[in-house]
């Protein structure tokens, strides 16, 4: 197998972590996560890096779930081996063999590890973006509007990070007051980033044939 792993740069994290516990090491390139926010936009970049990727590439090992449509019908000449998951939210809260495409609860906004990338994106970020776009009123009705249905906001402990940490928490407890939401932790991993570089691709991962087409039904029903 001659193999890349094609990565969200949220997912950076965790892969040195998996990659360290088992002691290997792939080629990994990363799409930026900021195009998370149009899964058009990430979906043009998945194509684009899938297909500059060298001939001599069989197996490309994907670090990302379907993310919102960015998988949809993408085009790639390798097999691709791809976790069975909605989101990289999922794949955190994963902790045994049992497949799930879906295990976040509803209400509940959930926290993984913080990068300097993270401010845009972060709770903070959004209401501040919102302010300097809409004013502080118009803002604020639509900050309040988009979060309204967030009782909880969950740490993810994956062990991959240090979540208890004064600052973390500070940051986390921040984000749960601007929403009024509670603050808890819930029991994650990496447990599917370490079985994708392993090679244990049992029920929770689809291994895509080269050129079949990918889609919602083959994602979610197969």
């Amino acid at each position: 197998m001659n193999a890349v792993i094609l990565a969200c740069s949220s997912m950076k994290t965790y892969l040195e972590n998996a990659g360290k516990k088992l002691n290997l090491a792939y080629p990994v390139i990363y799409a930026d996560r900021s195009l998370h926010a149009e899964p058009e936009k990430m979906k043009e970049r998945l194509e684009q890096l899938l297909a500059e990727l060298d001939e001599d590439i069989d197996t490309v090992l994907v670090a990302m779930g379907y993310c919102g449509g960015s998988w949809e019908k993408v085009p790639h000449r390798q097999r691709l081996v791809i976790p069975k998951v909605d989101d990289c939210i999922t794949m955190f809260l994963h902790t045994d063999d049992m497949p799930a495409v879906n295990k976040k609860e509803t209400g509940h906004m959930y926290i993984c590890d913080k990068t300097s990338e993270d401010d845009h994106f972060s709770i903070p970020g959004i209401r501040r973006n919102l302010f300097e776009e809409y004013g502080e009123y118009n803002g604020d009705m639509m900050f309040k509007s988009w979060f309204a249905p967030y009782k909880d906001v969950d740490i993810i402990d994956t062990g991959c990070y240090d979540c208890y940490s004064e600052e973390f928490v500070a940051y986390a407890q921040e984000s749960a007051d601007l929403i009024f939401a509670r603050l808890n932790y819930v029991e994650g991993s990496n447990i599917i980033l370490e079985k994708l570089l392993r090679g244990d691709w049992d029920d929770q991962f689809l291994v895509i044939p080269a050129d079949k087409e990918i889609t919602w039904s083959v994602f979610f029903e197969s």
